[in-house]
């Protein structure tokens, strides 16, 4: 029985992430303390406490442990193997679970787990050094895509290498044990946010992800495919749902070939950028939905509110300097259009600094609606010039 006031939830990571889970908790009842290696953090004005340590620290993870009823994570730079030690000695439950954070951290173990599992994934090859890459492209052609197999994100840690005269540069970027996928036609990328409760399996309608230099700048819901395609993306979704251990949201990324294929591109195990337009956009948000999936707690209808577009809110600067965002009487002038700061002392060119939604009645067409986001989204500025 769910009796108020809530449990505390222990969240490792306090960036935007933290902050938007902080936020949907709150109403809820239900406190959240955050651990981040950096002082005053995103999540820190929304959470009861912020602990100040490294995503390996063990006296950290023991002290978060010890204040909270569940653990969980917003960032996949969490050492799993100190989580789950924590998590025996203290008694406290850490969802998803350390092993599911292990299996995804290693963009390779992820993809072969994901290929036995006969989920469709991008052809890829394990490469150490460039006599392993000039075989990989004998086998799959160039380009290809080169992955670090840990720590990559925002497309840092993608490298595409053309041809044979990139090869050697694009190594020597990644810097670490590394592997290469084969080029993928695509029509689009999709996303489909799933989500694990207790004895429940659920998912968000499929959403439109439109990245540029391997970044996420904005989504569009209803993604603008057929109806039979986004039945296929849940499918696998849900595919990757059973393959997951441990209650919480997962962010689970697609390609949509030409032929209507659907190929597992990669995993969150934790609410992703793709799904911020659930916040606006449907009954529950992810945020929502991972504070009552990790809590054991019922959850909520997924179902879609109305058509949602997102864009992101990059650093525009050449040089990092403290943010400041002009222009925001832009975005509250607008109709149907709202903001989430998300309260980082520092911008630097393409850094994520927030985004804004904008929402339409049930017939508007979707392709406008990405466009008028676009044109508010394009008026804020960092620069002062």
């Amino acid at each position: 029985m769910t009796t108020l006031p809530g449990p505390t939830l222990g969240i490792v990571g306090a960036g935007q992430l933290g902050r938007m889970l902080g936020e949907a908790a709150a109403p809820l009842g239900v406190d959240v303390i955050v651990s981040d290696p950096t002082d005053d953090a995103p999540a820190a004005p929304v959470a009861r406490e912020q602990l100040v340590g490294g995503f390996d620290d063990p006296d950290t993870f023991y002290r978060l442990a010890e204040r909270v009823d569940v653990l969980t994570f917003e960032i996949e730079l969490v050492d799993p193997e100190v989580l789950q030690e924590v998590s025996e000695e203290t008694d406290t439950p850490v969802h998803p679970h350390p092993e599911t954070l292990s299996l995804i951290e290693d963009k390779l173990v992820q993809k072969r787990r994901m290929e036995s599992a006969g989920i469709a994934v991008p052809p890829f090859r394990a490469v150490g050094d460039a006599a392993d890459v000039y075989d990989a492209a004998e086998q799959l052609g160039y380009p290809l895509m080169l992955k670090s197999r840990t720590g990559g994100y925002d497309g840092r840690g993608n490298v595409a290498i053309e041809d044979e005269d990139d090869v050697e540069p694009a190594l020597e970027a990644i810097g670490g044990p590394a592997m290469v996928e084969g080029f993928v036609e695509y029509d689009r990328e999709l996303a489909v946010m799933g989500v694990k409760g207790d004895g429940e399996t659920d998912t968000f309608p499929v959403t439109e992800t439109i990245h540029r230099e391997e970044i996420l700048r904005e989504t569009v819901a209803p993604a603008r495919t057929d109806e039979t395609v986004r039945e296929r993306a849940e499918a696998v979704a849900r595919d990757v749902l059973e393959e997951m251990s441990g209650r919480g949201v997962y962010g689970i990324e697609l390609f949509e070939d030409p032929d209507g294929r659907i190929l597992l591109n990669e995993i969150a195990p934790r609410p992703h950028n793709s799904g911020h337009w659930t916040i606006e956009g449907c009954e529950t948000s992810q945020f929502e939905q991972h504070v009552r999936a990790v809590l054991g707690w019922p959850l909520g209808s997924t179902e879609r509110r109305c058509p949602t577009v997102t864009a992101n809110m990059l650093g525009d600067v050449d040089q990092r300097q403290r943010a400041t965002l002009y222009n925001v009487d832009r975005v509250l002038e607008t109709d149907r259009c709202h903001l989430h700061y998300y309260g980082k002392d520092e911008v630097y060119d393409l850094r994520k600094m927030g985004h804004l939604t904008l929402t339409a009645p049930s017939d508007a067409d979707p392709t406008e609606l990405l466009e008028s986001a676009r044109a508010v989204r394009d008026e804020l500025t960092f620069s002062a010039d």
